[in-house]
C-alpha cells in the first residue's frame, strides 16, 4: 500500500479511507444505518399518526369510525387539525342515549299492553299505492281515474262527507 501512495501523503492513513479497488466498508454500513433509520422514522410516524384510532378501538368508543375516517384525511392531506380533531373525539366519552331511549320505549310499549319491541310493527303505516313510473306512463287513464273516485269516496273528506258535516 505505501508503493500506491501519493509522495506527499502522510505515511500512516486513518482507518476508514480504503485503498483503490477496496470495498470502502464504512460506506456500506452508513448505507445501512441509513435504510434502518428511514424505516424505523417511518414506522413512527405511522404509529403516533394511528394512535387516535388505537385509543378509540381500545375504548369501544361509539365514534371509532370517524376518528378512523379522520386520521386517514390528516394522513393523506397533511393537515394537522384532522388529526388534532380526531385525538380530541378519541378522548371524548360520548354520551349513549340509544340504550336508555330504547329502555324508554320498551317501557311504554308495555305500558300500552304490547310486548316490547313490537310497537313499531303496530304502528299503522299510511296506504300509498307503489307502482313503477313506467307503469304508471302506461296505464290507462281510466284507471288512473277510477283509482281517484275510489280512493275520494271512501275518504271522510270527501265532498258529500264534507257538505254533511257543515249542514249538521
Amino acid at each position: 500500500m505505501a508503493e500506491s501512495l501519493h509522495p506527499s501523503a502522510p505515511h500512516h492513513l486513518p482507518s476508514f479511507i480504503t485503498a483503490p479497488g477496496e470495498t470502502d466498508v464504512l460506506m456500506v454500513a452508513m448505507g445501512i444505518f441509513l435504510v434502518l433509520a428511514i424505516l424505523a422514522f417511518g414506522l413512527l410516524f405511522l404509529r403516533l399518526h394511528s394512535l387516535p384510532e388505537r385509543m378509540a378501538h381500545k375504548s369501544h368508543k361509539i365514534q371509532f369510525e370517524i376518528v378512523a375516517v379522520l386520521c386517514l384525511i390528516a394522513l393523506f392531506t397533511h393537515l394537522h387539525i384532522f388529526w388534532v380533531a380526531a385525538l380530541l373525539l378519541a378522548m371524548i366519552d360520548l354520551p349513549d342515549f340509544g340504550t336508555s331511549l330504547a329502555r324508554i320505549a320498551g317501557s311504554t310499549e308495555k305500558i300500552a299492553g304490547m310486548r316490547p319491541g313490537e310497537g313499531a310493527d303496530a304502528a299503522p303505516r299510511p296506504a300509498v299505492a307503489v307502482t313503477s313510473v313506467e307503469e304508471a306512463r302506461t296505464a290507462p287513464l281510466e284507471t288512473h281515474a277510477a283509482m281517484t273516485e275510489s280512493d275520494s269516496a271512501t275518504s271522510p273528506t270527501s265532498r258529500t262527507s264534507f257538505r254533511q258535516a257543515k249542514r249538521s
